[in-house]
């Protein structure tokens, strides 16, 4: 009588653990090798047979079997048999792994009748008896065994199944570059709405000559270059995402008819451009659609990077058929060649009259009135911006080469980076600093591509280093392309809320939690819109 609560204890414990280690083999291929090891490094068998420990367990008669509990139980055969069923779908996978297709298949008849017999049980609402659970057991015991004087090793076994993973991993990385691709591309496209709408536009443009001419009397409005009104640019070829920054900001406008919106487009979307906005009414606001084909100044002997994007390994890396899946696809996306991109670091070239703007973006909605930017104190810096290093990757080691001598010489790895789409600049302060001067500096140190890799930003945070004013966060709240989780208290105070992402609010893939945020500003009603069913 005093051995048998040690018995009693030994056979708990091993069972518990034997349980733990099934448990953890259910979760993962990694889990299933440490079951197997588990249970060949373990005592063989208990010192008794199954048939003699036996005795000690009575059958009972239960009026409300829980199965659960059975199998839970220590000393349940219903326990003995999910354990032995657990072991031998291990081996089911091993046995096919060195073709014993027999073993596999006698593994798996034993397996069906374990768990016949433990829905049997679990029906009638009594427990497993002896009789029932021997026979099976024992030949489940006899196939384990059978099994490992095969040879199949417990390193054997671990050699395949790293070999298995390594397998696995490789097709989940392919898939993830794929799946990365595949969103990149629906990212870049133009949805056939949106194409629909330029397509009328633009022939709107062409047949009616009245609106070209009022395109050349509002060209020569002295609104366009009055500083006391409120100056805004966006440099865009996306028509509709451009309507949306422009009625967004106005309809959150104290005195919406004191803004005035210069636009800059490419000469494909010029025209449509033009027709929109001259179709339209914004609430009396004063709005400038120009085309960035007529910049005569800007060419490749003055901006490095129209040098640099016209340069045939440049096109050959962004469009070429032979591409480094290495590279990450964002990298290689084509908007980066997009001159209108790089118009920001040009904009006292473009408006030579205005001492004070507020850029956006065009992937941008205004929800609060932007005007009192314009009497910020910028304590004498260039650019007025919200800073984003509230998480550290957010920093300038994120975006530069500090490998590089050039960077690592002269910057801080951990200065605050900020964002690019809702930023306030002094274009007096601007001229004094010669800051395009400094933007074609590191425009052509970066010709080879090794101090960044993408993009305006690290371009920005080198131009603007040290002439960079931090901004309240609630001024630009960043996000809304990618990232599913923005508490809703942060864009509801927010001035700005940014699309910067992939998930833009015009394309299928939108985050429908925001996409709302941005319809809004949008005529539903216009004959245009409902005819290419554009939302």
């Amino acid at each position: 009588m005093r051995r048998r609560p040690a018995e009693y204890r030994r056979v708990v414990r091993r069972r518990l653990s034997f349980w733990i280690w099934a448990l953890l083999g259910s979760f993962s291929i990694a889990g299933l090798i440490l079951f197997v090891v588990h249970h060949n490094q373990r005592e063989d068998r208990l010192e008794q047979p199954v048939v003699e420990r036996n005795a000690r367990y009575e059958r009972l008669a239960y009026k409300d079997l829980n199965i659960t509990e059975q199998i839970l139980s220590a000393t349940s055969f219903s326990r003995q048999l999910a354990e032995q069923m657990t072991l031998a779908k291990a081996y089911v996978i091993i046995s096919k792994e060195h073709n014993n297709l027999h073993l596999a298949w006698e593994l798996s008849t034993k397996i069906r009748s374990c768990q016949l017999l433990l829905s049997k049980a679990a029906m009638r609402g009594e427990p497993i008896t002896l009789e029932e659970a021997e026979p099976i057991i024992k030949s489940l015991a006899s196939l384990i065994f059978k099994a490992q004087d095969a040879h199949y090793d417990i390193a054997t076994t671990i050699m395949t199944m790293k070999s298995h993973i390594q397998a696995l991993e490789e097709r989940a990385n392919a898939a993830t570059v794929q799946s990365t691709v595949f969103g990149q591309l629906a990212a870049e496209a133009l949805p056939k709405s949106l194409h629909c709408l330029n397509v009328k536009l633009t022939a709107d443009w062409l047949k009616k000559q009245s609106l070209q001419e009022l395109a050349d009397d509002r060209r020569n409005s002295p609104r366009l270059v009055d500083n006391n009104l409120y100056h805004f640019c966006i440099f865009s070829d996306n028509v509709l995402a451009t309507s949306v920054v422009v009625n967004s900001a106005v309809s959150n406008a104290d005195h919406p008819k004191q803004l005035v919106f210069h636009i800059v487009t490419n000469g494909v979307n010029y025209g449509a451009m033009q027709a929109w906005f001259l179709s339209n009414d914004f609430k009396g606001s004063t709005i400038e659609v120009q085309n960035i084909e007529e910049f005569s100044w800007f060419n490749a002997s003055y901006a490095p990077i129209v040098k640099q994007l016209l340069d045939a390994n440049s096109w050959r890396y962004y469009f070429g058929g032979d591409q480094d899946l290495k590279v990450e696809p964002k990298l290689r996306n084509p908007k980066y060649l997009y001159l209108l991109n790089h118009l920001r670091f040009y904009i006292p070239e473009i408006y030579p009259h205005l001492e004070k703007v507020v850029f956006l973006d065009d992937d941008v909605v205004v929800q609060k009135d932007l005007t009192p930017l314009f009497s910020l104190d910028l304590h004498g810096n260039v650019n007025g911006a919200v800073e984003t290093c509230l998480e550290a990757f957010h920093r300038y080691y994120k975006y530069l080469n500090f490998s590089n001598e050039i960077i690592s010489s002269k910057f801080d790895p951990q200065t605050c980076g900020w964002a690019f789409g809702m930023n306030v600049f002094d274009l007096i302060a601007w001229k004094k600093a010669n800051v395009t001067a400094r933007y074609h500096y590191w425009q052509e140190q970066n010709a080879d591509g090794t101090l960044w890799r993408l993009g305006t930003l690290p371009a920005g945070l080198l131009t603007f280093y040290g002439l960079t004013e931090p901004l309240d966060r609630r001024w630009h709240v960043l996000g809304l392309g990618y990232d599913l989780n923005i508490d809703n208290r942060l864009i509801e105070s927010a001035a700005v809320v940014h699309f910067n992402g992939n998930m833009k609010p015009w394309l299928k893939l939108a985050i429908g939690r925001y996409k709302p945020l941005w319809e809004r500003y949008i005529n539903q009603s216009h004959p245009y819109l409902q005819d290419c069913v554009t939302i």
